[in-house]
């Protein structure tokens, strides 16, 4: 288990618990007393510590080692009925964004989402969750395939950004991007996102236009990260944390400026401290949503989409 810098209390009684436990198992004593108020204390000061969390705290939640990513999520709400499709059919299979078909409680349904890696290794093989152009073209081909059979399409979002090489900038990274908007505006079936670790900038935009975006509790949503956004005003990161006020990008500033539609509750200590409870209430905020969106006729829900994200930005006066 790996624990951040604001989480020291919580480890300092882990690791309590986990000796008490030991000289349980080992001695033939009865700690049962001081195991109960070692879990109680733990769920204690869990709470104090996530109810007072900072934006930056949050960016760093949503970064943490442990935290579920896109496939394992798509794992375990389609209970392992998911078919992953491959390639743009230009280009190349872009390893950072994933999608294909999968049974969400009997409803079929398109997943996209980018994929970020559990060790060094596979982060390299994903590039860190960033997508190249054929990433999102790939996207773009999925859900007008999601579009033809009419599912409804679900994109989990987790990108610190789009690929910034020279090479996807030769391949049109931006074209492929502006495209994903213009199309995902259009599409007739209902389209959900949810923002579920980092949300940076077009990366996250390319395929967050959706009737419904929702982020996790622990998650941001920003044009920059606050380590760039540092970078370019102060010319070094050391002002992140006053960036990542700044920058309201978290669930709460999101939702009061009108951003997105809804934050999703994750367990106490985050995604990451119990998974499970995470699927399954991913998987019935998806289920309700998805029902309410397919009643919808499709004209309606592209009328609503474009209204809601046209009104976004617009200034009334005073």
């Amino acid at each position: 288990m790996n624990y951040l810098e604001f989480e020291e209390p919580i480890k300092t009684l882990k690791e309590q618990l986990d000796k008490a436990k030991d000289i349980e198992d080992n001695n033939d004593l009865d700690m049962t007393t001081t195991i109960v108020e070692l879990e109680a204390k733990i769920e204690e000061v869990t709470k104090e510590i996530y109810s007072k969390l900072t934006p930056w705290e949050r960016v760093l939640v949503s970064r943490h080692p442990d935290r579920p990513y896109t496939l394992d999520y798509v794992e375990a709400i389609t209970d392992g009925n998911f078919l992953e499709l491959h390639g743009d059919r230009t280009v190349k299979d872009d390893k950072a964004m994933v999608g294909g078909f999968g049974e969400l409680d009997g409803r079929p349904v398109m997943f996209i989402g980018q994929q970020k890696g559990s060790n060094t290794k596979m982060r390299q093989y994903r590039n860190f969750g960033m997508a190249n152009p054929e990433g999102y073209r790939k996207a773009l081909r999925l859900m007008k395939l999601a579009e033809k059979f009419n599912r409804p399409v679900v994109t989990l979002i987790d990108t610190p950004g789009a690929y910034p090489g020279l090479e996807a900038e030769e391949r049109g990274q931006g074209e492929a991007i502006a495209r994903n908007l213009i199309e995902m505006v259009q599409l007739k079936v209902p389209i959900i996102c949810v923002i579920i670790g980092e949300g940076a900038s077009g990366g996250a935009l390319g395929i967050g236009i959706g009737d419904k975006v929702m982020m996790l509790e622990n998650t941001w949503y920003s044009v920059i990260s606050p380590e760039s956004c540092s970078s370019i005003l102060w010319k070094s990161w050391d002002h992140k944390i006053s960036a990542a006020e700044a920058l309201k990008l978290t669930g709460d500033d999101m939702q009061e400026l009108g951003l997105i539609d809804e934050i999703i509750p994750e367990p106490l200590g985050g995604a990451h401290n119990n998974r499970d409870e995470m699927y399954a209430t991913l998987r019935r905020v998806l289920i309700e949503n998805i029902d309410t969106l397919m009643k919808q006729g499709s004209d309606k829900r592209i009328s609503q989409r474009i209204r809601k994200f046209s009104n976004m930005g617009v200034v009334t006066a005073l």
